[in-house]
């Protein structure tokens, strides 16, 4: 897919999707703001990989060829070149207790609960406490649900609205250090026990917080307050990269949201705008794997980019969310990235965004894929929970 600097209307045939227009402007930056490239007219020609094109260079046209094919094709080649290959899934002695719960929280409005997981089944073993809180209307009727890694939200509108929310502190799992976080990591748990460092294409943070969100999505489907196919994965900036890598690999959410994801989240990394693979890469060495350090100088040579992670949800709902003055994020990519995953969704027989130019600021767009561009900086903030909330009620079927 050859796509040329963003400022000239091109149509980008092998796709069969036209690039976007663009009215070129340098943006005013904040003081102090990171050094970077954030000129669209210095944005690059590339080329981008299709994502339904096998590697032994024949067209997904078929739903059964892209699930049986294709999609764990794309699957293995972000695990093996970005985020790392998983080295566990859920282990066979991994036990869970709820240890707290609450009928009269927040003024008698919510159910609060507090579920200890013990990944292997030891109290003094490696473990994470989830923090589950749900309206008062969850003892009558299972309600929808929200999991997001370390990030609190404003609960209450959630509640009003009818949802849940699941919610953990990274740091059990790996702490955020740049140096370090390995040792104290589940990932060095389920290592070898002579391994002192994970391999090269062995899991990073960001695919250790991915595994232990879907160990909170085993216990969260046997909670009969809960209604396990009404689960959402969400996440915010690194924590947004982390929900779109949850979401890829486990199909059991039913939602993924991405809130300003950026580099190596919900953005067209081939662009080298804002935040680039190598800066991202030197900055937070231990959320990635070693083999994508290989790509910091060469990102054209990477085999994906990241609409195909966003294709990767397919047929299932994605809403990716930014804001206009988080230059560093890219939301222009961000939205690319949203209209080049359309082709997969199409062979599903859904529709995605439904425009091809990027839409004004606020103003959401899309139908199985959604965007919004919104107002401000770099933030999670009520305008963008009531746009998630919105969607999701539209796939859930929720009438108000």
């Amino acid at each position: 897919m050859m796509c040329k600097p963003l400022a000239k209307i091109v149509l980008c045939s092998l796709l069969l999707v036209p690039c976007c227009r663009l009215l070129a402007m340098l943006p005013k930056l904040p003081p102090n703001y990171p050094p970077g490239q954030y000129d669209e007219e210095k944005v690059p020609t590339f080329t981008l990989p299709d994502p339904l094109i096998t590697l032994d260079g024949k067209k997904v046209t078929d739903v059964n060829t892209w699930n049986q094919k294709r999609r764990p094709e794309i699957l293995n080649l972000f695990a093996t070149n970005v985020y790392g290959r998983t080295m566990a899934g859920r282990p066979d002695d991994m036990t869970w207790k709820v240890t707290s719960v609450n009928t009269q929280a927040m003024d008698g409005n919510a159910i609060s609960k507090i579920v200890t997981i013990y990944f292997a089944g030891k109290t003094d073993g490696p473990k994470m406490d989830v923090n589950i809180i749900l309206p008062i209307c969850a003892a009558q009727k299972p309600v929808p649900l929200i999991a997001i890694v370390e990030w609190a939200p404003r609960k209450q509108l959630l509640l009003d609205r009818g949802y849940g929310l699941a919610t953990f502190n990274a740091a059990q799992i790996e702490p955020d250090i740049r140096t370090g976080s390995y040792e104290k990591s589940v990932r060095k748990f389920f290592a070898k026990p002579d391994q002192n460092q994970p391999g090269p294409d062995e899991w990073g943070a960001i695919g250790a917080w991915a595994w232990a969100l879907s160990r909170a999505m085993d216990y969260i489907v046997t909670d009969k307050d809960i209604d396990a196919n009404k689960v959402c994965v969400a996440g915010f900036s690194r924590f947004g990269k982390v929900a779109m890598w949850a979401g890829a690999q486990d199909q059991r959410f039913a939602i993924v949201f991405s809130g300003e994801s950026g580099c190596g989240g919900a953005v067209i990394v081939r662009r080298g705008f804002g935040e680039t693979v190598k800066k991202i890469n030197s900055t937070f060495p231990h959320w990635f794997c070693r083999n994508f350090k290989d790509y910091d100088d060469r990102v054209n040579d990477l085999p994906v980019d990241w609409h195909m992670l966003v294709a990767l949800m397919a047929p299932r709902p994605v809403y990716i969310a930014t804001a206009e003055q988080d230059y560093w994020g890219d939301p222009r990519g961000s939205f690319l990235a949203a209209k080049y995953a359309e082709p997969v969704y199409h062979l599903f027989g859904k529709k995605g965004l439904g425009v091809n130019d990027m839409p004004a600021v606020e103003t959401p767009i899309g139908d199985y894929i959604g965007y919004h561009n919104r107002k401000g900086a770099h933030d999670l903030t009520d305008y963008d929970w009531r746009q998630f909330i919105a969607f999701a009620d539209r796939h859930f079927n929720r009438v108000r």
